[in-house]
């Protein structure tokens, strides 16, 4: 199975995707749109119209991976404008294949020493 946090790079597709889409169409939105290359070891992450499912296509060297995941419960927070590629970092992908929002608002911080008093 693949490791997605150990692929070094993550591309999130903006907007709408045709998720009806195989391997073939999917590649082809990334090369001729993006210009991105397939080739490289890279996550690329696409949704439908509905926030409950996505897709993954990744290259493992010999072939292609297509994985479709879909939740029963809520939905994802995907970024919609369109014509856009976003570079997620390895814990913003844990947080979405968690069902999280991969913009979190704010971390808690650590308290000061010198505040504890």
């Amino acid at each position: 199975m693949i490791n997605f946090a150990s692929v070094p790079k993550c591309y999130l597709i903006t907007g709408y995707t045709d998720l009806r889409k195989g391997i073939d169409g999917l590649a082809a939105i990334l090369t001729g749109k993006y210009g991105l290359n397939l080739f490289e070891e890279a996550i690329f992450l696409f949704c439908g119209r509905r926030c409950d499912r996505f897709k993954a296509l990744y290259f493992d060297g010999e072939g292609f991976f297509l994985l479709y995941k879909r939740y029963d419960q809520g939905r994802l927070d995907w970024p919609r404008k369109t014509d856009s590629v976003e570079v997620l970092s390895p814990k913003q992908v844990d947080w979405l294949f968690d069902g999280l929002s991969i913009y979190q608002k704010q971390k808690i911080q650590p308290a000061k020493i010198g505040d504890l008093t």
